[in-house]
């Protein structure tokens, strides 16, 4: 899978595709994620890449110049799946969405900064917009790389054990089970029985349960 993120500030997300999984996931050629600086493709000796909104208001906006001279070369190199922009006002993203964004192959996703972008880059341009919750972020920088590791997470081979996505909360609309690790006892605290009596079959039934039991308590909305 191949990820391009285009971005006003793309030095915002270098940390989070240095360590870890995704680190990996790109070490390993699972996944590949390039942080394009929208500056580059400014078309004027100053790099300009914003200004003020007609109409007036505050806040200065993305022109559209330089975002359309960005996908159009992007899209000149190779062909995508969907081109997407992160924007508190989208669709708000689910494990359900991550799932489907798996399966692609090349995405494009916009991060908004300052007071967003061109409305025409939505309406001729954009195929998706996901929002990762109903608030305001300074830029959709820190969006783009939540939507990345979610998805990316998912492709074959990125996890040690691939059956650990599975199990992830909200890929069943439900929330995952408790889970414990050594010591058994800890100030008096036990893991429970059932878990140490080595029976797969009612460990299962139990873990179900408990999905059940937390999903109930937290997320009753997941149920209906």
């Amino acid at each position: 899978m191949r990820i391009d993120i285009i971005s006003a500030v793309p030095d915002l997300m270098t940390s989070a595709f240095s360590h870890s999984i995704l680190k990996r996931a790109a070490q390993n050629k699972l996944a590949e994620v390039n942080l394009i600086n929208l500056r580059d493709y400014a078309t004027n000796k100053q790099k300009q890449i914003d200004d003020y909104a007609f109409g007036g208001g505050a806040g200065m906006v993305l022109m559209i110049e330089p975002i359309a001279a960005c996908i159009n070369s992007l899209k000149a190199q190779r062909e995508y799946d969907e081109v997407i922009y992160m924007s508190p006002d989208g669709e708000l993203l689910n494990q359900k969405l991550c799932n489907q964004f798996s399966l692609k192959k090349n995405l494009i996703i916009l991060c908004g900064h300052y007071k967003g972008v061109d409305e025409r880059v939505r309406q001729h341009f954009i195929t998706r917009e996901i929002s990762i919750g109903d608030y305001v972020l300074s830029g959709g920088e820190l969006p783009a790389a939540v939507l990345s590791d979610a998805i990316i997470r998912l492709l074959p081979g990125v996890l040690n054990d691939e059956t650990s996505a599975l199990s992830d909360s909200f890929q069943d609309n439900l929330l995952a089970p408790p889970v414990f690790t050594r010591p058994q006892e800890f100030n008096g605290w036990k893991v429970p029985d059932i878990l140490m009596s080595g029976h797969s079959a009612n460990i299962d039934k139990w873990r179900h349960e408990q999905s059940v039991e937390r999903t109930k308590e937290r997320r009753p909305d997941l149920l209906e």
